[in-house]
């Protein structure tokens, strides 16, 4: 009975906020997205330089680890006092633990390609930013997006948590839920979405990632 009565509560919380949950899942899903993508731009050429210059790659990635190491609510009251309240402090956070991930998986990407095809595409006059273009980063292509991939997955419940210094986002629900005398209903409304949106993204970009390395084949 208590089961039921769960569940009414669910629905009738999601016929009401409907809208609302709608706006923070899509605000808690750009937030994600913005912060990875930043990553993205700095972790990719960051992986490309590591493994043009070796020497480098014990320092960067070992930087990435050091990063990774400290809790997200710890990173984000560190950054907080520099970029204060709100969603500027979340995505900063998303962008300093998507680096890992990004960096290390760009880096062993351009580490494993054949050396065969890099030869190849050196005898026949390619200069090195059209190997880069044209045949490394393709190459590449399937093992930059698994780092991708594992950076959005995680991003979206380090959002979750940003909802503590008022990002907003689904995070904001489930909060509201553990506030309320009786809030199972409102926890379940902002955790179910939270973690389909981390599902059908992995399925989504392991899709992404499937078709790269068919292409590779």
């Amino acid at each position: 009975m208590n089961e039921m009565n769960l569940f009414e509560q669910f629905l009738y919380y999601y016929r009401i906020n409907g809208s609302y949950i709608f706006e923070q899942f899509m605000r808690h899903f750009l937030l994600s997205i913005e912060g990875v993508l930043l990553a993205a731009i700095v972790g990719i050429p960051l992986g490309i330089l590591i493994a043009r210059y070796h020497k480098l790659s014990d320092w960067v990635i070992g930087i990435a680890n050091v990063i990774q190491t400290i809790p997200s609510l710890a990173m984000m009251s560190i950054i907080m006092l520099v970029a204060g309240l709100g969603a500027r402090t979340v995505i900063i956070t998303v962008f300093l633990y998507s680096l890992l991930p990004i960096i290390k998986n760009t880096y062993t990407g351009m580490q494993t390609l054949d050396p065969n095809i890099m030869d190849a595409s050196k005898g026949i006059g390619m200069t090195s930013f059209q190997r880069l273009r044209l045949v490394e980063l393709p190459l590449s292509m399937s093992v930059i997006m698994a780092g991708i991939r594992n950076a959005l997955v995680v991003a979206i419940g380090i959002v979750a948590i940003g909802s503590f210094i008022g990002s907003g986002g689904l995070g904001d629900i489930i909060i509201r839920g553990t506030n309320a005398t009786d809030g199972g209903a409102i926890i379940l409304a902002g955790a179910i979405p939270t973690a389909l949106m981390a599902i059908i993204t992995d399925i989504f970009l392991g899709a992404i990632q499937r078709r790269f390395e068919k292409n590779q084949a």
